[in-house]
């Protein structure tokens, strides 16, 4: 008879539980729409964030909502994403394309060391180590970090141990950015052509006795470029990218080339007073 009585009540508080539960699934159902999986399956997969969403199956919620377009993917082709918009029935949409930039160019032909690092071979680990040796503070430590990190193959190492940003491979991740211990790189919409490839805030033409290409802070640039484009902070050239900045003018005089016009085919140019640079080699460490 006990037996019985266990049997009823675990039977009958079975039946409750499952009740609830069905009831509870009714009641807290939240509707998803079948398109965002459709959606998500059309997109690259690539999780990159370029679109300014954490992942393609946060970014498919919001093609869905029409919170975003499919523009906003950089990663798809241009078919991809009129298959997507021609899917959901919205426009494509327009969105310039954002790519990594390198505030550096002191390779290993043009920048010197005070001391070689021997350890983990990581700019990370490096840097740790005084600095990591190279005697501009703030440049490139040539130990690629951001090539490693990158998952689209959109960075290389030159024959410099200087890292170049393969820009049509280039997804606007942001690995780069993170990994770097310099911080010389940042995200950058693909229309900013002039740009300062130098991170040091050295004042003077001290810093050429460390890195040939390193800006001396003598603001020619900020003289030559139209009103207001261009300010000195930190003893470096700062662009503002809100003004017009089609012009190559604040390149012309820069004596070592620190400020730059990147051609979408040559990659930078530099001004016609700057240095030129035909040592191939490695430049000799500085005296200890």
């Amino acid at each position: 008879m006990l037996f019985l009585t266990a049997v009823g009540a675990i039977s009958g508080l079975t039946f409750i539980l499952a009740t609830a539960l069905v009831i509870a699934n009714k009641k807290l159902y939240v509707y998803e729409d079948p398109r965002i999986d459709v959606v998500e399956e059309m997109l690259p997969h690539a999780n990159c964030g370029a679109c300014g969403f954490p992942g393609c199956r946060p970014f498919a919620e919001a093609l869905t909502t029409g919170e975003a377009l499919p523009g906003k993917c950089t990663v798809s082709s241009g078919e991809e994403r009129a298959e997507i918009a021609h899917f959901l029935g919205v426009d494509v949409g327009a969105e310039e394309k954002i790519v990594a930039r390198l505030a550096c160019a002191g390779g290993t032909n043009v920048a010197r060391n005070h001391a070689r690092y021997h350890g983990h071979q990581t700019c990370r680990s490096a840097a740790r180590v005084a600095g990591g040796g190279k005697g501009c503070f703030w440049g490139c430590l040539g130990l690629g970090d951001c090539d490693v990190v990158c998952d689209f193959d959109a960075i290389h190492m030159n024959a410099h141990n200087l890292p170049v940003v393969d820009e049509a491979k280039c997804t606007a991740c942001g690995d780069c950015v993170e990994v770097c211990p310099k911080d010389l790189f940042s995200l950058h919409k693909e229309s900013h052509r002039l740009w300062v490839a130098c991170s040091s805030q050295e004042n003077g033409d001290e810093i050429l006795e460390d890195c040939e290409v390193g800006c001396t802070n003598c603001g020619r640039c900020e003289m030559d470029a139209p009103s207001g484009l261009i300010t000195m902070k930190n003893n470096l050239p700062v662009v503002d990218y809100s003004r017009p900045h089609k012009t190559q003018a604040p390149i012309q005089r820069c004596p070592t080339g620190a400020i730059v016009w990147i051609d979408p085919k040559a990659g930078p140019v530099k001004g016609p007073a700057a240095k030129k640079i035909i040592r191939k080699g490695t430049l000799r460490d500085a005296p200890t």
